[in-house]
């Protein structure tokens, strides 16, 4: 699979005669903060602090232009919803860090061998990786570029960010408030097209993060390999929901639906897909629907269901829908409302027992679509999801403690939660990421401080150490060294 294809056509992502200039942008900003990495090569932690600040400041001054910037690029987008995740989500993690960096940058005491080392101190340092390239996705287009960001900068390291190309308004803001408050040779934003996407990860970085699909992220980690530079991949994934026959009810159906309807189902670790007993699932449909119509009326029609990003994501949805219906598959709407082209709205739609062949069972559905699959035992929901790629989240609905641990005991995925959805990526001192298809690597809070640092092991000399012995000639006090740790020669020879 070529770039190309993986990330859609150039026209779609916004390729244009630009992205030559764009280019040389990048390689000048690279080599500027590559230059000031080395005058200062690890700030302090009061330096740090004042960054984190103003990130703080600047995502907070631009909160009323940021919601018009997602009302722009998403057709609809709820402005308390860009408040709370895109503003103060951002805002609490730089807070956060902040509160907590003179703590994670103390270097941590490791055992020693007094033996061997007599009185050394041996520690591990985190120590700034120097230059950062970060790609950051549409769907939340600040959270997903200054979150990560408040983590490299509590690191000390210098950042280059490329926003998604599908969010012009967002990314064109994004660009303007960080060369507000931030000198280039700290934080910059380059934009452009399908070009500057497949130049961006060919630059020597100390270190990558892309978030995005899968197949992307592969070619993300190909073209970082070249020159060795590590990265961290957040890819997403089908994020299963396992409901426990003792909690098929409106609370779990509250969450389940909840979480799918936030960014309408833009979201990577969104539900994908839930696995109900099979004698519960016309009651498992039946309280879905009874929640949307009682709950959300009209919520495709609503200021609070946020447009689907692109007129060809959305034809992609409908053409889901289609295709099972086509196969015979019951769907279910409690919102008749037919998906508006303008708005770029549609419906929740729940689809009931599809067959695994279905491109919405084969794909991220990112959307408003929920299939809904039974299963007859515990173990089955379990078996059918470790048949799968290892998802980003996983979500057991189980009163039973017993149960849930069991389902986590017996899964693998990024992240998880028990009796709620999606909580795993707001909880700004819990590290975030996926496993296998659904990326590596870690960022939020120290996990996130540790991500962009690079863990430097240390020894310092003491007194009282047997050093020597590991230097020629070997001799006597070597033979006793090992004699005393091991036995005699002979002692083995014996035995």
């Amino acid at each position: 699979m070529t770039f190309t294809t993986a990330v859609g056509h150039a026209d779609d992502q916004g390729a244009t005669p630009g992205d030559a200039e764009a280019i040389a942008e990048l390689r000048v900003a690279f080599a500027a903060q590559r230059a000031a990495v080395l005058r200062d090569p690890a700030p302090g932690v009061e330096q740090r602090r004042r960054n984190l600040g103003t990130l703080v400041e600047v995502i907070s001054a631009y909160r009323q232009r940021i919601q018009q910037a997602l009302a722009a690029d998403f057709a609809v987008h709820p402005a308390r919803f860009a408040d709370l995740v895109e503003v103060l989500g951002v805002a609490g993690r730089a807070a956060f860090a902040a509160q907590h960096l003179e703590e994670w940058m103390t270097p941590e005491s490791r055992l020693s061998e007094p033996g061997l080392l007599g009185t050394a101190r041996v520690e591990m340092a985190y120590q700034p990786k120097g230059v950062i390239g970060l790609i950051s996705p549409w769907n939340f287009p600040f959270d997903l570029s200054l979150g990560p960001l408040a983590d490299m900068l509590a690191a000390g390291n210098r950042v280059v960010i490329k926003p998604s190309e599908y969010t012009p308004a967002c990314s064109a803001l994004l660009r303007e408030m960080i060369a507000e408050a931030f000198d280039p040779a700290q934080v910059t934003v380059v934009t452009g097209g399908l070009e500057l996407a497949r130049a961006f990860p060919t630059l020597p970085w100390d270190h990558l993060l892309y978030t995005g699909n899968p197949e992307v992220g592969r070619l993300v980690a190909l073209a970082a390999a070249e020159n060795l530079v590590p990265t961290t991949l957040e890819l997403g994934g089908k994020c299963p929901a396992i409901v426990h026959e003792d909690s098929v009810s409106p609370e779990t159906v509250a969450q389940i639906v909840g979480a799918k309807l936030v960014k309408n189902g833009q979201m990577c670790i969104s539900v994908d897909y839930c696995l109900v007993p099979r004698d519960y699932m016309a009651r498992f449909a039946d309280l879905v629907v009874t929640h949307l119509r009682e709950r959300v009326p009209g919520f495709a029609a609503s200021p609070d269901c946020t447009g689907i990003i692109t007129e060809r994501h959305l034809n992609r949805l409908v053409g889901l829908v289609e295709e099972a219906k086509t196969r015979g598959v019951d769907v279910v709407r409690a919102d008749e409302t037919a998906p508006d082209t303008v708005t770029r709205r549609m419906p929740l739609t729940l689809v009931i027992d599809p067959p695994d062949d279905l491109a919405l069972m084969r794909e991220e559905i990112f959307g408003p679509i929920l299939p809904v699959k039974p299963y007859d035992r515990i173990e089955d929901a379990v078996s059918y999801v470790n048949e799968g790629e290892r998802p980003l989240g996983l979500y057991v609905f189980a009163q039973d403690p017993d149960v849930a641990d069991r389902v986590l005991a017996t899964t693998v995925s990024g992240g998880a939660c028990v009796n709620t959805c999606a909580v795993q990526g707001a909880v700004p001192g819990l590290g975030f990421g996926g496993i296998g298809h659904s990326g590596h690597g870690r960022h939020h809070g120290i996990d996130g401080f540790r991500e962009f640092s690079n863990p430097r092991g240390v020894v310092r000399r003491g007194r009282g150490d047997l050093i020597d012995v590991m230097f020629p000639p070997y001799g006597d006090l070597l033979d006793t060294v090992v004699a005393s740790a091991l036995g005699s020669a002979d002692a083995r020879d014996t035995e």
